[in-house]
């Protein structure tokens, strides 16, 4: 009887965990979660000793499928994995309702779609804010200035609640407390009201500090000089009240620039990577507005403005200060790439799409995507980025080399995916020139070697014009064969481009510890 009874329990016991399974299987599908660490591993099945297959990044946004245990099935970009819960968070909320992104790099391109091939429809400056929408797999739908659109997640950061609405107000400094406001990012807006929708007036820089006029909750109104004020964020300076100084005002402004190579960019803003207004030849003439750091805002033919750097022209007048500081580098820290200009060529472009795969891949589109990963893993270790292209647009090849020049590139890595008739071929390769570009191309191989799986066929010598016309430590990088399907289905996958970036990164580091 005691066996019986003892049988009755079991059956019983294991009745209520199948019904706990499959009411936390019901409950979980269509659950949403975000990622909520650096990096998350996709599994092949729900625990630790099952196959990697993927990578998610912090921030995520996950559709559930099923779950097991502490473990979430979920699909991305149309395989299912499964993932920890542990490194996830509820998005029970459902809504984005007063979330805040803020850009944390200059010209972030905000595009039509979330897509790498979509329209550019407007660009984010370092410290922007942007209402957030939602979250779209790597993509953030946003709204600024009354216009929404889309921005890879890689750039921006999500600002909480807490940073958003900043200090108690018993907390805020009041304007008898502080007098002066030193900016902390690399560009700030300075706006004509106290509302992030209110028409931009101008920027002001790193490290600048300005008197404060007046401060109304997080907005602070600055003097810029003269009769000219306007408000800036708080959240991205420091009020403080120690004396204050501008930059501009310190060192004496040429009141003339000429330029000094033929097809010298002017460009739409103050950074290598805004637009090009126009082309100017040696020997331009230029009346300058304003120098702003490294920049010289110039009056056009046409009555308005635009801006050419400092090293690409002779000044008529330029204090001592300025001209020291002109031809100092920044010192290189071991370790990162602080004080280091790479330029990273994109392969292909506009009506030149490369190769296409054998599942319908077009290499311009993945040269592009890996181009724009790797630019943010070298931004974040301190290097100043170049991009040849940032948009679905044709560049001829001496242009890109030419970019790279013109800017003051230290290094030159120009991205490709390969292809053969022969289809069983598969591996990266990494290609030089001249010999001089030997010992980088073998640095940089070793890297990507460390991070992905692919066959390693070598550094090799090749005839690419982007090389043999390149005076830079330069390489030209095929990242794998989109004529072999297997390998496709590898190389088209968010992944492998995180890894890929990941090795480029660390050979080049490895090059500038070296050398």
């Amino acid at each position: 009887m005691a066996r019986l009874a003892k049988l009755v329990a079991a059956i019983l016991l294991l009745s209520v965990t199948l019904l706990d399974a499959r009411l936390a299987t019901a409950e979980s599908s269509g659950q949403t979660v975000i990622v909520d660490s650096p990096t998350l591993n996709v599994r092949s099945g729900p625990g630790l000793t099952y196959s990697l297959i993927g990578k998610l990044k912090d921030g995520q946004k996950l559709e559930v499928l099923d779950r097991s245990d502490d473990w979430l099935q979920i699909s991305v970009d149309g395989e299912t994995g499964w993932i920890a819960s542990w490194l996830t968070k509820s998005n029970d909320s459902g809504s984005n309702e007063n979330k805040t992104i803020v850009s944390r790099v200059d010209s972030l391109n905000i595009r039509s779609s979330p897509s790498i091939t979509s329209a550019a429809i407007g660009k984010l400056r370092s410290g922007d804010l942007a209402k957030l929408v939602e979250y779209q797999g790597e993509w953030a739908s946003i709204i600024v200035d009354g216009m929404e659109g889309w921005v890879h997640t890689t750039y921006i950061t999500e600002v909480e609640e807490g940073q958003k609405t900043g200090a108690s107000e018993s907390e805020k400094p009041k304007v008898t407390d502080a007098n002066s406001f030193t900016v902390i990012v690399d560009r700030l807006n300075v706006r004509k009201k106290p509302d992030q929708t209110s028409k931009r007036i101008g920027t002001v820089s790193k490290n600048d500090t300005y008197p404060i006029e007046k401060i109304d909750g997080n907005w602070v109104k600055i003097s810029l000089g003269g009769k000219k004020s306007g408000w800036v964020y708080a959240f991205h300076g420091e009020l403080s009240s120690k004396s204050t100084k501008s930059s501009n005002n310190s060192n004496t402004v040429a009141k003339t620039v000429s330029i000094v190579t033929n097809g010298t960019n002017v460009r739409v803003e103050p950074t290598t990577a805004s637009d090009v207004a126009l082309r100017a030849d040696a020997g331009d003439e230029f009346h300058v507005v304003e120098k702003k750091d490294d920049w010289y805002e110039i009056q056009l033919s046409d009555g308005g403005t635009a801006y050419v750097a400092e090293w690409v022209v002779n000044s008529s007048e330029t204090s001592a200060s300025s001209a020291n500081a002109a031809t100092k580098k920044p010192k290189r820290i071991p370790g990162t790439l602080k004080g280091i200009t790479i330029a990273i060529d994109p392969g292909h472009g506009g009506n030149d799409r490369g190769t296409t795969g054998t599942r319908g891949s077009d290499e311009k589109d993945l040269t592009l995507q890996t181009a724009e990963l790797l630019a943010g893993k070298l931004k974040d270790a301190g290097a100043k980025v170049i991009m040849t292209r940032d948009s679905d647009s044709y560049v001829s090849l001496r242009k890109r080399t030419s970019i790279a020049h013109e800017e003051g590139a230290d290094a030159f890595v120009s991205l490709h995916y390969d292809a053969n008739p022969d289809r069983s071929i598969t591996g990266f390769t990494t290609y030089y020139t001249q010999s001089a570009q030997q010992s980088f191309a073998q640095s940089v191989n070793e890297g990507l070697s460390s991070t992905i799986d692919l066959p390693n066929r070598g550094t090799q010598p090749a005839n690419y014009l982007v090389l043999r016309e390149n005076r830079l430590p330069a390489v030209l990088i095929e990242l794998g064969f989109l004529s072999n399907s297997s390998e496709e289905r590898v190389l088209t996958s968010l992944y492998f481009r995180e890894q890929a970036s990941q090795g480029i990164y660390k050979g080049l580091l490895h090059y500038f510890d070296t050398n």
